[in-house]
């Protein structure tokens, strides 16, 4: 059985950095663990407002805050993890199956997320009382 620690991942960017600034680059299946079919993105979110709010069956994400900061409550089985995203180079990938809502935005964050799926709203578990019963 797996466990919340098995459905989520840290992933470190690469980082160059020299007098002109900094890059960070990403590359399929070097970088992210699976083939990106969807790329999007947030940005002026509301103080106080919350996202996600929902579980896929099949999509893997990664989510890079490339401005600013959130809060991402992981949420498996009952088992719960916050990992604070802040820094352009740090990725969290979440595999199917999580429960994962985000919060806590500051007024400059910009949320970079890849997907492993085009938009199919069949993939969302957007009822948690359904996602418990799973």
């Amino acid at each position: 059985m797996s466990e919340l620690k098995d459905l989520y991942q840290l992933i470190t960017l690469p980082k160059i950095t020299d007098s002109r600034g900094n890059l960070s680059f990403i590359e399929e299946n070097e970088h992210v663990p699976f083939d990106i079919k969807r790329v999007y993105y947030t940005y002026d979110i509301p103080s106080g407002a919350e996202r996600g709010g929902h579980a896929h069956y099949e999509q893997h994400e990664l989510l890079i805050a490339l401005n600013g900061s959130l809060d991402v409550i992981l949420d498996y089985r009952g088992e719960k993890q916050i990992i604070s995203l802040n820094k352009p180079f740090n990725g969290l990938h979440i595999k199917p199956g999580i429960w994962h809502e985000l919060t806590n935005f500051s007024c400059d964050c910009v949320l970079l997320a890849l997907s492993s799926c085009k938009y199919d709203s069949a993939d969302y578990i957007s009822d948690y009382s359904q996602f418990i019963d799973r």
